[in-house]
């Protein structure tokens, strides 16, 4: 119970990495807001409801408030963030996790789209892509940051991907997520001298209920290739814990952090028991290229640099 007392808000909750979070932060004693839209296209199909993640964070020893917010819209964004000053005069943890696309980027990756050949106009997938995923986190970091900084104390954490450093889907998703990595570090940069941190989450490939849902109407070898062995959303909320309870994660504002390293250094696995292997990890890099007898005697404390990412990914 080691966030006893601590009020956290997990924007998009009510299914995968926003559930997985949620859980467990609630887990840890904090009493958690989670968002979601009072409906949404996979909620009938997939399941799965705000009101089942609030009462799963209470059952685990926290208090889950669910609250339905659409965070395309930006009034009701405000309401939810004035409801929490009301409520509690403050707010310790922000997790952006709330994202609109994860159906429309599967089904236009099986389809083999690119960015000139999504379906409706070019606009539309955009928004789809970028306005929940990525102006909406501006939005809830700004609220948040007015609270925080208030209190000199805080923590805000933007779910990312690696589409932020590599080519992953398609055009819109990578430029959401490199723009969500840049915001991460500015906002850092701008909140160091109020002792509030931000950071950037990377999960792995993350089996939420969408993504099982989804792999078993598509036949798209890459999907199924990526995220056979994936991680369960839990992995990442107990990586978010971990930060949470830092004492030196000033330290660590700014930066991307990958769930597998996290947690290495803070002691945890997945829920099935098994440790993830980083992006980092030489073995892991060479077992994907296809070496799988090298990658088998390498040791997995062997790492490339992270530099060496950062520069693959440099323009210039």
């Amino acid at each position: 119970m080691a966030l006893s007392g601590k009020i956290c808000l997990v924007t998009g909750a009510s299914r995968g990495i926003g559930k997985g979070i949620a859980v467990q932060l609630g887990e840890a004693g904090a009493t958690v807001y989670i968002t979601g839209r009072s409906s949404s296209p996979e909620a009938a199909v997939i399941g799965g409801s705000l009101k089942e993640t609030a009462d799963e964070i209470t059952a685990k020893g926290g208090t889950g408030i669910a609250v339905i917010c659409d965070h395309a819209e930006d009034e009701q964004v405000k309401q939810l963030f004035e409801r929490i000053e009301h409520d509690h005069g403050r707010l310790d943890v922000l997790v952006n996790n709330a994202y609109s696309a994860v159906t429309a980027i599967v089904k236009e990756t099986a389809r083999g789209h690119k960015f000139w050949q999504h379906e409706g106009e070019p606009g539309e997938f955009w928004d789809i892509v970028n306005l929940v995923g990525l102006r909406n986190h501006y939005i809830c970091s700004a609220y948040a940051a007015k609270m925080m900084v208030e209190v000199n104390q805080g923590l805000i954490v933007n779910v990312s991907s690696f589409g932020g450093t590599i080519y992953l889907f398609n055009t819109a998703y990578g430029v959401g997520k490199a723009a969500v990595d840049r915001m991460s570090s500015d906002m850092a940069h701008e909140l160091r001298e109020f002792n509030v941190a931000c950071v950037t989450v990377y999960p792995g490939a993350v089996l939420t209920e969408t993504i099982n849902h989804t792999l078993k109407q598509e036949k798209n070898e890459f999907l199924h290739r990526t995220f056979e062995d994936g991680e369960s959303p839990e992995y990442s909320g107990k990586a978010v814990v971990g930060l949470a309870c830092d004492k030196n994660i000033l330290a660590k504002s700014g930066k991307v952090l990958l769930v597998a390293d996290l947690a290495r250094q803070y002691g945890f696995t997945d829920v099935n028991g098994r440790q993830r292997p980083s992006a980092f990890q030489l073995n892991s890099l060479l077992a994907r290229a296809g070496y799988s007898g090298l990658a088998s005697i390498v040791p997995d404390f062997v790492r490339l640099p992270s530099f060496l990412i950062a520069m693959r990914s440099s323009k210039f």
